[in-house]
């Protein structure tokens, strides 16, 4: 059985989230974020935030990795930090020889919640819902998790169109 691991990056706060099982059973094995200090030079937050994922990966036996693609922002500096943390999460999932996949938040707010306009909050009280959690995850955390939740779906199925395509490899 797969265990992925999503994450949401944030040079100040990074959400992850484990999730296992086919989309429809999925259960979360653990939630959370990183909180990497804002007041923290960048690369003292870049080595917590390489030191966090690398320990999250070891402890769960994460099979595959989900992140969020970067968006553009129309503020150069928040663009640029965004930038190191995911170079950073590149990096670790590299060393840790895993497949990464990239899903655009519009992806996953579709995924989720059926539209690609959803607000936060929708998507957390989804999140809720389908893994049946006893509270709210923080906001980075339920994003974490709706990232790995899309890349569950989306995995899934692309695999039965495989298996209607008589293993030809075919993408939708």
């Amino acid at each position: 059985m797969s265990r992925i691991l999503g994450i949401d990056p944030g040079s100040r706060i990074t959400g992850y989230g484990v999730v296992e099982g086919d989309w429809g059973n999925t259960k979360a094995v653990e939630y959370g974020t990183l909180q990497l200090g804002a007041n923290l030079p960048m690369g003292t937050r870049l080595a917590k935030l390489y030191a966090g994922l690398s320990e999250i990966i070891k402890r769960h036996s994460v099979t595959e990795v989900a992140v969020e693609r970067v968006f553009v922002s129309k503020n150069a500096d928040s663009a640029l930090k965004l930038g190191h943390a995911r170079g950073v999460v590149l990096l670790v999932v590299e060393q840790a020889g895993l497949p990464l996949f990239e899903y655009t938040p519009a992806q996953v707010k579709k995924s989720v919640t059926g539209s690609g306009r959803a607000i936060k909050g929708q998507v957390g009280a989804l999140v809720r819902a389908i893994l049946s959690l006893d509270e709210d995850p923080p906001e980075d955390a339920a994003d974490a998790l709706a990232i790995a939740m899309t890349h569950q779906m989306l995995s899934g199925s692309y695999a039965i169109l495989e298996q209607m395509q008589g293993g030809r490899g075919g993408r939708w």
